[in-house]
């Protein structure tokens, strides 16, 4: 089994009442707070789903996929850790049951328990736990780790992790180890009180299995106040000043500053024995001024088949924002179904934006709505930027309605048509087409894309060969290739190793921009991704121009509806 460094300090955050509380911005907000203070810290996740990894689940169920440099189909929540920290997160930072349970097994198959009996309590804990030193293993990265147990606690899934990280308490010793708790105090808007019953017997839950916590974060859409947190303090066995506020905040990034006020870094600190240092926040309380203080406004539509749940799109979501703050401005997200886009209310869902993006996805539902928007994008001079499946999307519609390829399709969606597919604009990337299994069987990972000199995503990028993160199974036909550039559409971005397509942009369009990769897993809130940052800059200028032109026009149309 792995071994721990010495002194090495473990933060276990659990949740209890009900899911979605936020244990992953909590994990992340703490680890920027530690990381302000030159702590070096790295964030694990453990999800109790039996998924060796999320790859092949709805984003209806399980929101977006989230992918590492090194090619792990991951929790969105690692999303929100390297959002928020520096840390380099790998493969070993995504714990599933999956892929625990698959372990064990294997070894039991191969005969490593020598004829012992196989249980949870040995094995599986302590697979979990070799698991989590093994991700802690390299104290370059992180001196404080901060382990996310998903789901709540009382879930059955969830208690080997549990378990797990009780043993670790004992195995660890009390001064190298902390439990955070992240629990519900509803607002009872019939009587008009705040009830800390739940937390209560979320505590009771918690300690029922033999973790007593250290720390409680109380998430709350009201105030808590000093005589509520008294009550809570005596009820759950947790000293007062460690029962932390969290109400509602305008923004995420609004979090981090929130949990520093109520000094819940310094006393994290204080409790692992660690030196206290001056905290560098600043840039964070910039980038909350400009959230809500922007100088702009800007709208921009995002075209998907998922937009019924938010979590889908998390990560375009926040590089949308971050695009934002590098202009000074507000972006607005309008979401708009792809399945219910057609010819008669194209215009009306569309008009007025600033910007159209199409995200990635997969699968043949509101490929037409999509192909839809594209088209009238590219007609009308809107800024459009196309990612993944996006892209695609945008070659179809090219391939349909300039290169004069009417039965243009993807090889993707052949199941779904009456007859073969003859023009196959996209298709199978070699040797992925036949006798794969779903689950990682798509180009992973961060892979290199040489850009074309003078071309928009050269003026972008402002060098000559980029790493960027995929996840997707098809490609660019390159036999259409010299079809498209006869036809005026530019390959500004190719990955020479195996010839792919990367990035395709129209000269001749105010900013039309598609890419096979996926930008916004590399956008930070300190550090937006420069392609979303020119493409808001871009929408930003076209809707001051529709703007202005009104204006001129003396139209009587209501100019908030480019707002909104």
């Amino acid at each position: 089994m792995n071994a721990v460094k010495k002194d090495q300090k473990f933060i276990f955050i659990t949740g209890g009442v009900v899911s979605s509380l936020g244990k992953g911005l909590l994990s992340a907000s703490l680890g920027s707070l530690l990381e302000a203070q030159d702590y070096k810290i790295t964030l694990i996740k453990c999800d109790p789903y039996l998924n060796v990894d999320p790859g092949t689940m709805s984003p209806f169920q399980h929101g977006e996929v989230y992918v590492t440099e090194d090619g792990a189909e991951t929790d969105l929540d690692l999303g929100h850790y390297e959002r928020f920290t520096n840390a380099p997160l790998r493969r070993e930072n995504s714990i599933t049951t999956g892929q625990i349970y698959e372990s064990v097994i294997l070894k039991e198959r191969r005969g490593d328990y020598l004829g012992n009996t196989v249980q949870v309590i040995p094995h599986i804990t302590d697979e979990i736990k070799s698991r989590i030193k093994g991700a802690a293993s390299d104290t370059s990265l992180g001196e404080i780790v901060i382990v996310e147990i998903g789901g709540t606690v009382g879930d059955i899934e969830g208690l080997p992790f549990i378990e797990t990280i009780r043993q670790m308490r004992v195995d660890l010793g009390f001064k190298n180890t902390v439990f955070v708790h992240l629990t519900l105090v509803p607002y009872l808007s019939a009587s008009g009180e705040v009830k800390s019953k739940p937390t209560q017997h979320s505590v009771k839950a918690l300690r029922e299995v033999g973790i007593q916590p250290d720390f409680l974060i109380c998430r709350s859409e009201k105030a808590i106040s000093n005589e509520l947190k008294k009550k809570i303090a005596l009820f759950c066995s947790v000293k007062e000043e460690n029962v932390i506020a969290a109400p509602d905040v305008g923004t995420i990034y609004e979090l981090p500053l929130f949990l520093q006020e109520e000094g819940f870094d310094q006393k994290i600190i204080s409790r692992l024995s660690l030196q206290k240092r001056n905290s560098k926040m600043d840039i964070w309380k910039n980038i909350v001024s400009t959230i809500h203080q922007p100088e702009h406004s800007v709208s921009i539509g995002l075209v998907g088949k998922y937009v019924e749940l938010k979590d889908s799109y998390q990560s375009i979501h926040e590089a949308l924002v971050h695009g934002g703050v590098a202009n000074k401005s507000r972006v607005l997200v309008k979401y708009i179904d792809s399945d219910a886009l057609t010819k008669n209310n194209l215009k009306e869902k569309l008009e007025g934006l600033g910007g159209i993006l199409i995200p990635g996805g997969f699968g043949e539902r509101g490929v037409e709505g999509k192909i839809k928007a594209v088209q009238y994008v590219r007609e009308n001079n809107i800024p459009f930027f196309g990612i993944c499946f996006g892209m695609q999307m945008a070659l179809l519609e090219y391939a349909r309605h300039v290169c004069g390829i009417a039965d243009a399709d993807s090889g993707e969606f052949e199941e779904f048509r009456s007859k073969p597919i003859v023009n196959k604009v996209i298709d199978y990337m070699e040797g992925q087409s036949e006798g794969r299994s779903k689950g990682g069987s798509m180009r992973l990972g961060s892979y290199a894309c040489h850009l074309k000199k003078d071309s928009l995503a050269s003026a972008i990028y402002k060098q000559e060969c980029i790493y960027e993160r995929h996840r997707h199974r098809f490609e660019f036909n390159n036999k259409f290739k010299k079809l498209f550039e006869k036809k005026g559409m530019v390959f500004s971005g190719i990955n020479k190793q195996k010839n792919l397509m990367e990035i395709v942009e129209i000269p001749k369009h105010p900013w039309f921009l598609g890419v096979q990769f996926h930008p916004e897993f590399q956008s930070k809130p300190l550090k937006p991704h420069p392609l979303f940052s020119s493409f808001i800059s871009a929408a930003l200028q076209r809707q001051v121009s529709c703007r202005s032109r009104l204006r001129r026009n003396n139209n009587s149309t209501d100019l908030m509806s480019f707002q909104t």
